[in-house]
Parts: C-alpha cells; structure tokens; sequence
C-alpha cells in the first residue's frame, strides 16, 4: 500500500480501449441493488482532519448463512472512530447484519449480537465449534472479537474464554483445518505496531496524506491459534513456526498449494516479501515463498500486495495465486507449476490493464457461467486519485475482466460492468450467489460510503451447478476440493470462503457449465487427506454432498 499518484488514462472509461471487450447485453453484467434490496449501512472511517494509518483500510464484508435458512445474509463490518473520547453518539460504531428473505435484507434487530464496536476492519465465518453453524471472527484495530453462533443468527461474545483476542492491527483472518484434525484453526494475520504516537504527515505531491508502511518501520508477527476442540484456543505462533518472519499483511488464502494433502497457507504482505507457509505437519510451517516463486515478482519487486485470489484458473488440477496491488504496479499473477510458481502476469493479459487503479479486494469466479473464471477487482487510492468523485479523493472505479478461451483476461465495458460506472473507495470484497438464481453476485464495501450489492444480471448466462460441501459434523468443509468433467474438461473448485480483502464468501462450490447439462464423475478430496466418489449430477441445482456418503 506504498503510495504513489495513479498512471495517467483512463482506457477503462472510453469503449473501444485495446483488449476490452463487450459482455453480456450492452456491456450491462450487474446493476447496484443495494438500497432497493434493504441495506442502508454507511461505511464511517472516522477521518476528521489528521490522517491516521487505519481509516484508510476498512470496509470489511461477509456473504454467510448465519440462521440456516439456506440463503445468504449479509455482514458488514464498521470503523467508526479511532478516538475513544468521542461517545457524542454521532459516530456509528457498531457493525451490522442483515437477514436475507427471498433476496430482501432485514437489519437484524439489535444486531442480534454480533454488533461488534471495535475499529473494525475485516471478518473472517466458519464453524469452530463444529455445531453446524456458521460463526464470525471480526478483526479489529485493537482486540478482535469472536462471536459464537447458537444456529438462528443471535451471537455471543465468546472472545476471552476462547483465547483469541489478538490485540494488535489485525486485517485478515482465515478459519482452516491446518492440523488435519476435523476442526477449524485460526490464523490471523497483522499488519504494523501503529498507535497515535507514531503517526506521521506525509505527502505526496504537496498534498498531505496516509504513511506508506515502511515510514512506521514496524511489521508484525501473524498469529496461529490451534483448536482445542472444547472452544477454546491455544497460541501456537511460535511452536509452527510462525515467529521466524515478519511482515505487513494484508491478504490470506489457505489452500493445498504443493499438493501434499495438508492445507498451507499464503500471505500478501504490503511493500515486503510476501510468505508461503508451507504445511510440514504436525501443525509446523515454513515459509517458502522466495524458494517457491511467490515472495516477489519477476523482476525481484516486493510490490504492495493486498487482496488474494486462489483458484485453479487453468484447470491442471493444483491452486494458483493472484495478488492485486497499488497503481502502477500491475497485478502478480503466479501459475502453480507443481513444485514452483511462475510469474505469469503478462501471459493472463494483466500486464497492462491491472495498473491503472489501487486494488484491494478481488475474486475470481464464473459469473457468465461460461466454464472460465471472470476477474473482479475492488478499486480505491490510498492517495489522492485523478478520478476523484463527490468529494472522495481516493475514489476510483472498479474493473471487471472476462476469462477468455485462451487463458487470458480481457476488459469489459462499461467499467465495472455495470451501466452507469460506480465510483467510490472500495475494499472488502464478497462473493456468492444473494438470490439462488444461478449467477453469482457481488458485495462491495466502500471506505465513507454505502456498499454496493452487485446482481447479476448477464444475458444469456450458461448452465450452472452448485455444491454445498460439508463435513460429518454439518460445518462447511474449509480446503475441500471439488473435482468435475464439464464436458470434455476436467475442473477443480475448493471451499474456500476465505480470500479477496477483509472479506468472506459464500463457501458452496459454483461450476459454470456453458452448454452443459450435466457434470460426472465428481470426486471430493477432504481436508484431512481422503478422496471420496460421488457419481453424476444434473446441472440447474444446489446439491449438499457430506464427508462419508461417497465412494473411497
């Protein structure tokens, strides 16, 4: 999140730009439901004159099932202010929920418990007291809060008895089976030791605004919390290896990536090396990032990194890797090759088109249904940016690129895909399927402002299938990996609800199909090591498939 003024053009806005294309009808993918559907949360990040590191990074959001109804609610997550003596009851400090009925959102009254008000920056949903519903982990600036579900949506702060009240500048989190155990752990990762005290002024072409990290020289350690399996946690940072690294993160994702069958995990780390923690067992990591390919780029630059996708975007069968980054610094794209990972930013078309803006959250997924992962990416400044709008100055469009038939990514227009191009700080990230028509949709957390609730609205989408993945216990089965022939191809897509920025997705497994009307041979490989057969499915329809119901 180093700062810099943004690359000047703006090809995003005019149709026509090289490499954009059309999608959908008139360009039109999604259109911004958020007030008509109900949500009326405004983002506050507390800025009142003096730039302080953490009002820049909030807007945190989760698309999660919280009261079992098979439809996803929606969380978001506030800031409010950073100044404790400011109790005038003017600044909206508590998080909210809101309830999905039939795709209309209901604040859930009295925020049913999980109205946390900490400075809030991001959240992280799964089970981990393996009861069969979904609970929230909320990481703040100051200690964070979990919040335990009782399986209707109502939470109880259930942080000191657990034993994961991080205290320090948390961003993103991750619940992941990292021990192989059937139950979910926790890793937490942090970003500088920063307090009033150390603020600074910084400016950046005579305008005064936020400190890169590397001013406050000050990373942190991440933290790894063990499941006890009693609801309680025990720091292991230090026994897994942890404490051998510092670093400034930003973005998580946890997956399988050296295809040992134990769940690793990759941090993005802003201006430093980023860290592969490869899983050793026995709930042991080390970082092979530099040895790996995935610490810097190809020309050696540790870059900005914030928000991280992980997807297998070109169907071989293991997990690769794509991290956004600051204006002027394009994407970092790394192609899982087995044992390494290349630097195949330029090979995707992301080169160029990635440069123009600041990007924090980022999905991919197949919103056209057309079998190929589509790119969405979260767009913001962290310093003042040309396309300033009703007086945001860091506001900046979105971008949104569809996956081609070659590997590639190219632009749609309008920007964003929508009709009238939205502009604001974006930041959290979410995606997941709000109305169970089949498309994925999108919600989008915005620094100072409402968020947006991006509907689907592709023409001419192809066939879909969805699988909800769970294990023995009824909790979402977090690393699983489900593997399908589509045709002629062979896909693997994970439960992996973690990822993009301060943000959590909906977890069930989506395969666009194009013209298919029908999937075969899926196969489930768990978390903790086994692979199970499920046979052949119709397209057009969820399918909940449970650990032990499959063929070994």
């Amino acid at each position: 999140m180093s700062r810099s003024l943004p690359a000047l053009g703006l090809c995003l806005l005019i149709v026509g730009c090289s490499g954009a294309t059309r999608g959908g009808q008139d360009g039109v993918w999604f259109e911004d439901e958020a007030a008509a559907r109900g949500i009326d949360f405004h983002h506050r990040s507390g800025f009142s004159g003096r730039h302080l590191m953490p009002e820049i990074m909030g807007g945190g959001v989760a698309l999660v099932d919280v009261d079992g109804d098979e439809d996803l609610d929606i969380y978001l997550v506030q800031s409010g202010s950073l100044y404790p003596d400011d109790e005038s009851g003017t600044v909206d400090r508590s998080n909210r929920l809101y309830l999905n009925y039939a795709g209309t959102f209901v604040r859930a009254q009295g925020g049913h418990g999980a109205d946390d008000r900490g400075y809030g920056l991001g959240v992280a949903a799964g089970d981990y007291d393996n009861d069969g519903d979904v609970d929230l982990y909320v990481t703040n600036y100051g200690p964070n809060v979990l919040l335990r579900n009782d399986g209707l949506g109502n939470f109880e702060d259930v942080t000191q008895a657990s034993g994961v009240g991080d205290p320090g500048y948390s961003t993103a989190a991750t619940f992941a089976d990292l021990d192989a155990d059937d139950d979910l752990d926790l890793f937490v990762v942090n970003y500088i030791h920063w307090d009033f005290a150390v603020e600074r002024d910084c400016f950046i072409a005579g305008v005064l605004t936020y400190c890169p990290p590397t001013n406050y020289s000050a990373p942190m350690r991440d933290r790894l919390y063990r499941n006890n399996g009693d609801g309680t946690f025990t720091d292991s940072s230090a026994e897994s290896g942890l404490n051998a690294a510092f670093g400034t993160g930003l973005g998580i994702s946890s997956a399988d990536f050296d295809g040992d069958g134990l769940t690793d995990v990759f941090v993005a780390n802003d201006m430093m090396v980023n860290q592969l923690w490869l899983n050793r067992g026995g709930l042991r990591f080390v970082d092979e990032a530099a040895y790996r390919g995935v610490a810097v780029d190809s020309h050696g630059l540790a870059k900005s990194g914030m928000g991280v996708a992980a997807a297998d975007a070109d169907d071989d069968g293991d997990t690769d890797l794509l991290v956004v980054n600051l204006a002027e610094q394009t994407d970092s794209f790394y192609r899982n090759e087995g044992a390494w990972f290349a630097d195949a930013t330029e090979a995707v078309g992301l080169a160029t088109t990635s440069r123009r803006y600041t990007r924090f959250g980022v999905v991919l997924a197949d919103f056209d249904n057309d079998g190929r992962l589509d790119l969405y990416e979260a767009n913001g400044g962290v310093a003042p940016s040309e396309t300033e709008h009703e007086g945001d100055e860091f506001a900046e469009p979105n971008t949104l690129l569809r996956g081609t038939s070659d590997g590639r990514f190219a632009e749609v227009l309008p920007a964003g895909g929508t009709a009238e191009t939205l502009i604001h700080t974006s930041r959290g990230l979410a995606v997941g399927d709000v109305d169970d028509d089949g498309g994925l949709d999108l919600v989008v957390g915005n620094r100072d402002a409402t968020p947006y609730l991006l509907m689907n609205r592709v023409s001419n989408r192809g066939n879909w299938i969805r699988f909800h993945v769970r294990t023995t216990t009824g909790r979402d089965a977090h690393g699983a990996t489900v593997s399908a022939n589509v045709g002629t191809r062979r896909q693997h897509r994970r439960v992996a609800p973690e990822g993009s920025y301060v943000a959590s997705s909906d977890p069930r497994v989506h395969f666009g199909l194009a013209g298919e009307t029908s999937v075969s041979e899926v196969t489930v490989r768990w978390a903790t090591g086994e692979t199970e057969s499920y046979g052949d499915f119709e397209a057009g329809r969820t399918y909940d498939i449970v650990q032990g119901s499959g063929t070994p």
